[in-house]
């Protein structure tokens, strides 16, 4: 399959899935040896996050051809997705972890440009940032990037305790399966010894409300990837909050030449990208597009129960991060001999190669990534590995 096979029917699509309208003139994947995908599952990072609006394609490429103050395009960009966020101030990062560097980066250093010159390695005792202990995951190394160090703390009162003269930050990461501390605990004694929060909210969106949601809670700074369900450059994000947070990170940013964030520079094709898709997001039928997503698990399951003893059923994730639905599919062990483990494997092995999931004894068919045109061949192809393998 060519990797823009859907350019032919791309006006029958859904108008928010990305689609080639014109036949590629050079095929890269194919001239790379590079296998294209289709991803049955999540937005994830090495799968390239998602597939990037039209609308977001047309801003790269209308804006390529011309140069611009990346300082001024920041200040514009920034406003605008502020406005529409309804928030003081906001930023194009490169990506939500960029985003926790800088917004940490932002709450040890202020505007000092001293500091910001000597991050990460300020003299004195390190600076700290707050988090519950179940909350620590592998991006909280972006914190560590800036020289600061984790305060673990389990439950409000003990939170309370641990803020000291060196407290920076507190972090809130918002898809931790449990936490010790609620969103609104966590904000009151963050305001009560007035410590900066932050809540990594990356891939938590849909639903739209929740890129409001926490902003009017209090929360001073809050990050979502640009690259999953906004469906924006891969290697874009976005920080907003508090405006004065906002300024320093700013100048711990490229392009300023010498700071900690200097590396984690942002083009301009990116910065008009992701505000093209902020708006196109927010402009969105998001009640259209879930009942789509629901025809979609319909349309594959119907399908996949013609094979005897095949059970489908939709499931929407709990969320916070990725919460929409998904086709969980199970069958009779003794009459299709084989797991999902191994159709997994089958699916990524097969010509086209199709990532899905599977957990404890489903195979899980994400449908919300899929381009119309390649729900059938999911489909189909599940269905044809189900067969092979009925006794």
């Amino acid at each position: 399959m060519l990797p823009f096979a859907g350019a032919l029917t791309a006006k029958a699509a859904s108008a928010v899935t990305p689609e080639a309208t014109t036949a590629p003139k050079r095929d890269f994947f194919k001239e790379l040896g590079v296998t294209p995908v289709i991803n049955a599952s999540v937005t994830m990072t090495f799968l390239s996050g998602s597939l990037m609006l039209p609308e977001v394609l047309e801003a790269i490429n209308s804006t390529s051809y011309d140069f611009a103050n990346l300082y001024e395009l920041q200040d514009k960009v920034g406003a605008k997705i502020a406005e529409m966020l309804h928030c003081e101030a906001a930023m194009v990062t490169s990506g939500a972890a960029c985003a926790m560097v800088l917004g940490t980066a932002a709450c040890i250093t202020g505007t000092d440009e001293q500091k910001i010159k000597m991050l990460p390695n300020l003299p004195g005792p390190r600076p700290e940032v707050i988090m519950q202990k179940s909350h620590r995951y592998l991006f909280d190394q972006a914190v560590l990037t800036t020289g600061a160090k984790i305060i673990e703390v389990e439950g409000a009162a003990a939170m309370a305790a641990a803020i000291n003269s060196n407290t920076v930050m507190a972090l809130f990461f918002n898809a931790a399966g449990k936490s010790s501390i609620t969103h609104e605990e966590f904000l009151k004694v963050a305001k009560a010894k007035n410590i900066p929060t932050f809540l990594d909210a990356a891939a938590d969106v849909p639903p739209v409300e929740n890129l409001f949601k926490f902003q009017k809670m209090g929360f001073d700074l809050v990050t979502f990837s640009g690259g999953k369900m906004i469906r924006g450059p891969q290697s874009a994000g976005l920080l907003f909050g508090r405006k004065d947070l906002i300024a320093a990170a700013r100048l711990n940013h490229s392009p300023h030449e010498a700071p900690i964030g200097r590396p984690m520079k942002v083009n301009k094709e990116e910065m008009f990208g992701m505000y093209a898709a902020l708006k196109a997001y927010l402009e969105r039928d998001h009640k259209k597009e879930w009942a789509d997503w629901e025809q979609r698990t319909k349309t594959i399951g119907t399908k996949l129960e013609t094979v005897p003893t095949v059970k489908t059923r939709m499931v929407v994730d709990p969320g916070p991060a990725n919460a929409f639905p998904s086709l969980f599919v199970n069958w009779d062990r003794a009459k299709i001999k084989t797991t999902p483990k191994q159709v997994v494997a089958a699916l990524k092995s097969g010509t086209p190669s199709i990532v899905a999931n599977e957990r404890d004894d489903s195979l899980i068919v994400g449908v919300v990534l899929l381009r119309p045109d390649q729900i059938d061949i999911v489909a189909n192809r599940v269905k044809a590995i189900l067969q092979q393998a009925s006794a």
